[in-house]
Parts: structure tokens; sequence; C-alpha cells
């Protein structure tokens, strides 16, 4: 039996939400509904333009797999991260945020000095998020901070496509899949933004490599893989680079393909207020599932009524006492 259900390999990010409106968005020339990497001068000039706006969730851990992993711990399936963070007061509150929800990592022999990234999540009302991230010491991840052994003792290996704008962090991506393919160990990826795929596809192919075994997109990512405006299209592209593959559809549910058949996997209805996370939290609770044994419809529909609950309140995550619960409420266990 693994040590390990999923092994999470991503940027590690401290979060500050804060409420806007699409004036406030074209004031600031934000690209909304997308993840823009900036540098430390561009947040700290939203940071002042938005002075007196109300902060909503400052200083949370944040960053796409990091998300992912806390959820599928605090569901009850042991995970392990790989990230990077700096020896400041961010760093300290990533790893006490992972630590809290049971995350395994690679960060028990210190932390360099340096800068943690942080993501400044623009939320209009209606629910869309808009990120402006400046990745810090988070663009130096590398090889170096890669656990074979962890690897190799985990279920499921889960890699954030954010990495592909890195250099360093595209190579341990690749690497990490290596060896999980080596071990059996298999593999997921996230495509994490319709900009990702545009602008870095050719990283995305190599990180990709000859195929994984689960893909996790949007529809907007997957179309865009696809380069095609219909669905059937993405769905063959899709299949071209993935064994299986979920495809998130917002308030129409998600679209889940087993190997062999294509699941349609209804939404839990909500009064969305902030995204921000959904995905993650739909990753997450996904992964949990497929890892004690659920099929893909059931896996699809657990991680839809999770990754509500999460879009509607503010945070990119539920409070960590919410998942037992969840849990218990659909699984009965």
């Amino acid at each position: 039996m693994k040590k390990y259900k999923v092994y999470g390999l991503g940027a590690a990010l401290v979060d500050t939400e804060i409420k806007v409106d699409d004036q406030d968005l074209n004031a600031m020339g934000v690209d909304k509904g997308m993840m823009t990497l900036v540098d430390q001068d561009r947040q700290s000039e939203l940071l002042q333009h938005l002075t007196g706006h109300m902060v909503k969730a400052s200083h949370a851990s944040g960053g796409s797999a990091g998300n992912s992993m806390i959820a599928a711990a605090l569901f009850g399936a042991p995970t392990f991260m790989t990230c990077k963070v700096a020896n400041d007061e961010d760093g300290a509150i990533y790893l006490a945020d992972m630590e809290a929800a049971g995350v395994d990592h690679c960060l028990r022999n210190g932390r360099p000095e340096g800068t943690t990234g942080k993501c400044l999540v623009l939320i209009t009302p209606d629910a869309e998020r808009s990120m402006n991230t400046f990745l810090a010491i988070s663009e130096s991840l590398s090889e170096e901070q890669l656990d074979p052994p962890a690897i190799e003792d985990s279920e499921y290996l889960y890699i954030e496509g954010y990495l592909v704008t890195s250099p360093t962090g595209r190579a341990a991506a690749i690497r990490a899949r290596e060896i999980a393919e080596a071990a059996g160990v298999k593999t997921s990826l996230s495509l994490s933004d319709p900009g990702m795929v545009e602008f870095f596809r050719d990283g995305l192919a190599e990180m990709i490599g000859g195929g994984v075994d689960l893909v996790f997109c949007n529809e907007e990512e997957a179309l865009g893989w696809g380069q095609t405006d219909d669905m059937d299209s993405a769905i063959e592209a899709l299949k071209a680079i993935a064994r299986q593959f979920v495809i998130t559809r917002g308030s129409r549910g998600a679209l889940a393909f087993d190997g062999e058949a294509l699941h349609e996997i209804p939404a839990h209805q909500v009064q969305a207020v902030d995204t921000n996370g959904a995905g993650d939290m739909f990753a997450g609770a996904f992964l949990y599932s497929v890892t004690r044994g659920e099929d893909f419809p059931t896996a699809g529909r657990f991680a839809s009524l999770a990754a509500g609950k999460v879009v509607s309140r503010y945070g990119p995550r539920l409070p960590a006492e919410d998942h037992p619960a969840l849990r218990a409420s659909f699984f009965g266990d």
C-alpha cells in the first residue's frame, strides 16, 4: 500500500483577495478572469490603487496544487507537496497552513532567503476571479525540490500547469512525470488557465510528454487545447494526450471521461460569490474520491458538491472542519 494518495507539484503562493468591480479592472488594466504574471512593482501598484477596498481573505496560503493537496488531505487522503517558499513571514504562513492540514512536504530542511510568492485575487460581483501573480521564489522551483521516494510511494502525481511559465519549474514537472512513469505511479496534470494553453502550449506539451493518465481542465482550456470552438473536437484532442480527463463547465457541471465512456456530471447549484479555488477544490476532491476506489461519475458528483461549497463563500478553500462533514454527507463515512 502506498504511503501517499497524491504527490502534488506546484507554485506556493500567499493569496490576498479583494472585492472590486469591472470599472476597477478596466482602470487598472487587469485582464478579467485570467491569471497574469506580474513583478513586485506592478503588484504594489495594484494594491495602492485598491486602498480602501474590503480585503476578504488576506494572508491565506494559495497556489493551485497546494489548494488541491490541502483539500484531498482534509477529506482523508494522505498527500505530499513539493513547492518553494522563502524564509519570511509569508513562507511561515504557507508552511503552517500545509502542516495544519496534514500535508507532508519538502520544506523540512529549511527555507532559503528571499521572497515568498504572492497572488492578488480580484473578485467582481459576478464571482469571477482575476489573478495577478508575483511568483518570487516560486519561479526558481526546480528538480532539487523533488522527493523521488515520495513520488514513487504515491498513487498519483498531480502537476500544476502553471509551472510551465518557469524553465526550472517545467523541468521539474517533466522529471517528476518521468519518475512516476518509471515507478508505475499514475500521472495527472491541470491545464490551469486559458492563458497557459494559449501562450505556453509547447511547454505544456513537453510536460505532458507521451501522455498522462488524467487531465483536469475547464471548458475554455479544453477548447483552447483543441484549437477549436467545438467541444466534440476538443474532447478528441484531449484523448490524444490523456487516458482520462475531466472538463469542468461551471454552472453546467462537468464532463468526465474514464477511458471508456464520457459521463455528464451535474452541477451543485449554489449562489456563487467567488470562483477562486473552485477548480482546485474540484481536482482535490476528485483525486480523493478516485483514490478511495470510486468511479468517475461518483467522484465527479462529490467534486462538484465540494467545488459548489467553495464558490458560495469567499476564499480559495473551505474551513478545515467542514471537510469531514461534507465527506460524511456524501459517502456516509
